[in-house]
């Protein structure tokens, strides 16, 4: 994929993923009126877990407390059967637990909103830490997860071996009206059209603009 190319392929991904749910995360942020603290920990909690499950133990911890005080009085047990089954729920919790004392120690209980703060909290990494941003501060950012390293490379549009290799690279080439949305928007074709293994690209739209880097099998 040209760099001129990418305005047409995401006005086609923007088209298309409107017949598929929107992801958990997304969901939580509209839902709250776009509050980092339960953004911060939805996103935390749906690190290795499909959306329906990140989505039905976010509302039931979600239940029990909504902010930093009120998270920390809950009994660690108590947000462990919250979330279950979240995957490695037990250390999820343990981290919601240091995230909440860290955010009221350091930050009067105030998320932070830089990339560079989030990222020294307890369990929050790159992506986590560019969701928050983007999404509940509405900050420049770009949030790589698996299907964004996977969809930007098999496009050609970037050549990177690693999430963080992308999202710099993505930094350099993507045009920064896009950096906030490019996760929205590639999270659900990546999970129901552009798969990590055999993807549908007999029905894709993008197959004009795609190089299709490692693709050996398709549908």
């Amino acid at each position: 994929m040209r760099q001129d190319q990418i305005h047409a392929a995401i006005r086609i991904v923007k088209r298309e993923i409107r017949r598929w749910q929107e992801p958990v995360v997304g969901v939580i942020a509209r839902e709250s009126n776009r509050d980092p603290f339960l953004i911060l920990i939805s996103c935390l909690l749906s690190l290795r877990t499909k959306d329906k499950t990140t989505d039905e133990a976010s509302h039931r911890l979600f239940a029990l407390a909504r902010t930093p005080a009120a998270m920390l009085k809950l009994p660690l047990k108590k947000i462990e059967r919250a979330i279950y089954p979240v995957g490695f729920y037990r250390t999820k919790a343990k981290s919601i637990h240091q995230i909440c004392d860290r955010l009221l120690d350091a930050y009067g209980g105030t998320v932070p909103d830089s990339i560079d703060e989030l990222v020294t909290l307890p369990g929050v990494g790159r992506k986590t830490a560019n969701l928050v941003v983007t999404v509940g501060y509405g900050k420049p950012g770009i949030c790589v997860d698996i299907h964004v390293h996977r969809i930007s490379n098999r496009w050609g549009y970037i050549k990177t071996k690693t999430p963080e290799e992308s999202e710099q690279a993505l930094r350099d080439t993507l045009p920064k009206r896009y950096w906030i949305t490019f996760n929205d928007l590639l999270v659900p074709y990546g999970q129901n059209l552009c798969q990590p293994v055999s993807p549908f690209c007999s029905t894709c739209k993008l197959t004009s603009f795609c190089d299709r880097v490692g693709v050996t099998r398709s549908r």
